[in-house]
């Protein structure tokens, strides 16, 4: 019996923990090909042994996605093992303590929009020629709410979830017609290990948070995500390209 990924190559970014841990876990189940790519080599040990657990295939990178070779290195491999690249998830992020413009330091403000930006547009840059060449592909950024408003995490975070998303917009708009999808998530709160992102959070990040908390309601579990990404990433969403799927239990409505 077919699953719904089949035999797709699929590289997800952060893969060791939280939503693209159990992305990868989901997609293997559904029989995808993952390479589990994460900066801390415990995690990716973690999430292989995990798949391999349940006879599926998979391929570990320890990698960091603020390093142009590193990324290279990531899309090379990629292609030489597999032969193809057929589904990007472009998911490694980190948070920025919820800091003003006036409590973001340069140096941080740097490692925010490398990883969460950065990253992703060269990831993509690397893959979508190889995409093109194998007659299509799918993209899935993970981005946030905080990528829609301005108050639901700090500047540089905020920022960088705001480029994620007209990065996205673009990318499906000048490769539609080449039969490559490209489309987003806005999270909300999401029960993970993200934490803050650089120690003590700031206090005046978390009152202008608080004002806008009181519709969220619970923190989404990884797993509920996973299932969100799955149906981006397949057949199922076929005509959905360039846009941005708001997962969030209801935070932004009001």
């Amino acid at each position: 019996m077919s699953k719904v990924l089949d035999h797709k190559v699929t590289i997800i970014t952060g893969a060791g923990s939280g939503i693209g841990e159990e992305m990868a876990k989901l997609f293997s189940s559904e029989g995808a090909t993952i390479v589990v790519v994460d900066v801390v080599p415990e995690r990716v040990d973690k999430t292989v042994a995990a798949i391999r657990s349940k006879h599926g295939t998979v391929y570990g990178m320890v990698l960091d996605l603020t390093k142009k070779d590193d990324i290279k290195k990531l899309v090379d491999d990629s292609v030489k093992i597999f032969d193809h690249i057929d589904i990007l998830c472009n998911n490694a992020g980190i948070m920025d303590g919820f800091y003003s413009l006036e409590e973001t330091e340069e140096e941080w403000w740097d490692k925010v929009l490398n990883v969460n930006l950065k990253a992703p547009y060269l990831t993509t840059k690397m893959a979508i020629p190889h995409m093109m060449h194998n007659g299509g592909g799918t993209i899935l950024n993970t981005s946030s709410v905080a990528g829609l408003y301005g108050g639901r995490a700090g500047l540089a975070y905020t920022v960088s979830k705001h480029g994620l998303i007209g990065f996205t917009k673009h990318v499906a708009a000048y490769y539609g017609d080449k039969g490559i999808r490209c489309n987003a998530m806005a999270l909300g709160a999401v029960n993970t290990q993200i934490g803050y992102g650089s120690g003590k959070p700031s206090p005046l990040g978390l009152k202008v948070l608080e004002k806008t908390t009181g519709s969220m309601g619970r923190p989404a579990d990884p797993q509920e995500i996973a299932r969100t990404a799955l149906f981006l990433v397949s057949k199922d969403s076929s005509y959905i390209n360039g846009s941005v799927l708001v997962a969030d239990n209801g935070w932004t409505v009001y």
